[in-house]
């Protein structure tokens, strides 16, 4: 059953058990049977029996007397429908009456086959955009513990999702978020050390959960260092820089040294976590085709080391550390003395996470350099950028659009595979 209509069994049964009552009733009046206050029933025609039967739902048989006459079967069908009819009723007013005082902890209770998103901020909008474009009618609750309310309202008329104030790692939200009927858990919020401890105990509470948890750690650092323990073997972990850097290596980056007879020269503007990507995803799937590799960050002997602590860095090609800001002029002028960026067609890669500094920057590059492939990182998709680099011949990509549309498929629970 596609989850997306996990919940029609359950208002289905309450219309085949008023289906089934009817049907007792008008039978039991069809065999003949009478009733106390209205005695003419017996010669009525179907209709009026039909009229009967319905009456049972709402004033049960309180104008209408007792069954009597008759044979015993019909008599018995028509208790039961006297009996039933009201009693049915009653639970649907409970229901919707409960359903209005308390919508979110009903609707709750009633969950299953869907998915956990934890956090609200730009990452789960695009996990979300991902997710309704494959899987539009599997459930969704959002946890988070405070939203604004236009985003909140955002949120649940875009995606159509329900909104949980609270805290995951408490035992008693889990219970009420229905954790262990999930097809999946996806932490997108901003505290990774509380990311790792939700899913450490809901692994040791619903052990079904396993592989079925994606977890996205903020932190490069703290995401290798975690990545031999348990839980991070246990869930599926990632970094939203991790998954545009590949994209641009691989989609672009790689092409361009296809293209290029000579080995190539890279330009790594801003070697934070972006960047830091970027130098891992070269040295995975284009070492070969590196003749130098530029990194430049106004913290770079730094964030070197940092980065060299979690993966080694270097291979068969020069590598050139400048410390600056890419802004300023005197960092170009370093580069220059050592590498001839005129020469052939160097991949820049202006990456830091200021997106006015990349443009401008790109733009000035690309009058010195005008054979020069450079790239110009937004973290939003922006049409300004957009309209600027195709003037300007300027690569300019969104680290938000790179993540969206690089987002695996086989992360998204959708109703085939449930």
């Amino acid at each position: 059953m596609p989850p997306g209509n996990s919940r029609r069994p359950r208002a289905n049964w309450r219309w085949a058990a008023a289906a089934t009552l009817f049907g007792f009733s008008l039978g039991g009046l069809l065999l003949g049977v009478s009733l106390s206050e209205r005695p003419d029933v017996v010669a009525s025609g179907l209709l009026t029996k039909a009229y009967y039967s319905l009456g049972l739902f709402v004033v049960g048989g309180l104008d209408l007397g007792t069954p009597t006459g008759g044979p015993a079967v019909g008599r018995a069908m028509l208790w039961i429908a006297y009996f039933g009819a009201p009693l049915l009723t009653a639970s649907a007013v409970i229901e919707a009456v409960l359903r209005v005082m308390a919508p979110q902890r009903w609707q709750l209770r009633r969950m299953k086959n869907h998915v956990v998103v934890v956090g609200a901020g730009e990452l789960a909008f695009t996990y979300l955009r991902v997710l309704r474009r494959h899987a539009p009618t599997t459930p969704v609750v959002v946890v988070n513990e405070g939203i604004e309310e236009v985003r909140a309202q955002e949120l649940a008329q875009t995606f159509n999702v329900t909104l949980v104030t609270g805290d995951i790692t408490h035992e008693f939200l889990q219970r009420q978020l229905q954790i262990g009927k999930a097809l999946q858990v996806v932490f997108l919020g901003r505290d990774d050390f509380q990311a790792y401890e939700a899913a450490s105990k809901l692994l040791r509470a619903f052990p079904q959960l396993q592989y079925r948890i994606i977890l996205h750690c903020h932190k490069l650092r703290f995401m290798r260092a975690m990545q031999d323990t348990n839980v991070a073997k246990l869930c599926t972990t990632f970094n939203s820089y991790h998954l545009a850097a590949t994209s641009l290596v691989s989609h672009s980056l790689t092409k361009h040294f296809q293209s290029t007879a000579a080995r190539d020269v890279v330009v790594i503007a801003g070697f934070g976590r972006f960047g830091q990507t970027v130098m891992e995803e070269l040295q995975a799937r284009a070492e070969q085709e590196l003749e130098s590799v530029v990194l430049i960050d106004i913290d770079a002997d730094r964030r070197v080391l940092v980065a060299e602590e979690q993966q080694k860095l270097g291979g068969n090609y020069r590598r050139l550390i400048l410390q600056g800001d890419i802004s300023h002029p005197e960092v170009w002028l370093k580069l220059a003395e050592s590498i001839d960026l005129g020469k052939d067609q160097p991949a820049i890669i202006l990456g830091t996470g200021r997106a006015e500094e990349n443009l401008r920057t790109a733009l000035w590059i690309k009058r010195q350099y005008p054979r020069a492939l450079v790239f110009a990182r937004t973290n939003d998709i922006s049409e300004l950028a957009v309209e600027v680099g195709a003037e300007h011949d300027i690569n300019s990509f969104s680290i938000k659009q790179l993540v969206e549309d690089n987002l695996p498929v086989s992360w998204l629970p959708t109703s085939d595979r449930a």
